[in-house]
């Protein structure tokens, strides 16, 4: 999949590159607490990551690859 923003009230809150449908589905549960802990009643969606959310999680990923770690571990960032 490609890199896709994860917001709350329509504000981003971090920007994931899930493998597949059911691994973002996977991970919206899963973080469920992490991704409402400044907003507990907050609504989760999601929508292809903007350009400038792409550059951020671009320069997410060049520092993890920096230290040797592979495409494949890393998943996202904050935003």
């Amino acid at each position: 999949m490609v890199p896709t923003t994860i917001l709350i009230d329509e504000a981003p809150r971090c920007v994931v590159r899930p493998n597949d449908t059911k691994d973002l589905n996977r991970f919206l549960r899963n973080a469920k607490s992490y991704l409402l802990a400044e907003q507990p009643e907050g609504k989760i969606t999601h929508r292809n990551a903007s350009e400038e959310e792409l550059a951020k999680w671009r320069s997410a990923l060049a520092l993890h690859q920096a230290w040797g770690g592979s495409d494949e571990e890393f998943f996202g960032v904050p935003l």
